[in-house]
Parts: structure tokens; sequence; C-alpha cells
């Protein structure tokens, strides 16, 4: 079946950097395109990053553009999210997402059937 693995949250102080992995199995990983979302208590779950099947074309949210960074190895199934600068507002559970489409729809999460369990991301102030 397929697995979503995530790895590499924790507690950080602000300013700080972490480096978020998503490993994947049971899936053709070069055939999904891959996202980030991210879910605070009490809030929606939103949508952080996405990048394509080659990982020639990423786009990333408002919120954290120009800090995060998404990137993939397909030989490696693997999918990243380089997270600087963070601040405690970024503190959240992190899911990664697998999507069989690249498009502006990839950024919802109802274009993803296959999901991790999520890595804790705290930021103290």
């Amino acid at each position: 079946q397929v697995q979503l693995v995530e790895s590499g949250g924790g507690l950080v102080q602000a300013g700080g950097s972490l480096r978020l992995s998503c490993a994947a199995s049971g899936l053709t990983f070069s055939s999904y395109a891959m996202g980030w979302f991210r879910q605070a208590p009490g809030e929606e779950r939103e949508f952080v990053a996405a990048i394509n099947l080659r990982g020639d074309n990423r786009f990333h949210a408002d919120s954290v553009k120009d800090r995060f960074t998404i990137s993939r190895d397909n030989a490696k199934n693997t999918v990243y999210l380089r997270m600087n600068s963070l601040q405690p507002v970024d503190t959240a559970v992190y899911y990664c997402a697998a999507a069989p489409t690249w498009g502006p729809g990839v950024s919802e999460t109802a274009a993803s059937p296959y999901w991790g369990q999520g890595t804790q991301v705290t930021v103290s102030s």
C-alpha cells in the first residue's frame, strides 16, 4: 500500500531552520506531484508548497515564499521542505501529500489521495 513517511520535525528557536523529508513507497513516485501542507491547532489544513513530477516547476504559499523551498529526489522517492527563518506562526503539524496530476488545483487538499501521518514543527520565540 502507499506510504508517505515524514521526518525532520522538531523544536527550533525563531530564526532557525529545519529540513523536512517525506519518503514515499507503494507508488510510482515520479508519476505524482508532491506537496506539503500544514495544520496548526484549531486551524484548517493549509497549503505550503508543491512540486511537479520532474521537479522543475514548483510554487509556494505567499506566507512562506522566500523562506521555504520544496524539492524532490526521484531516485530516492523523497520530497523535501527546507524551512529557513522560522517564526512562531510556522508552528504546526506538517504533512506531505501525493497528487496524481499537476496544476493549480494541486494546492487543494482534495487533489491528493495520499497523505503522510505528519511531523510536528514547533518554533519558540
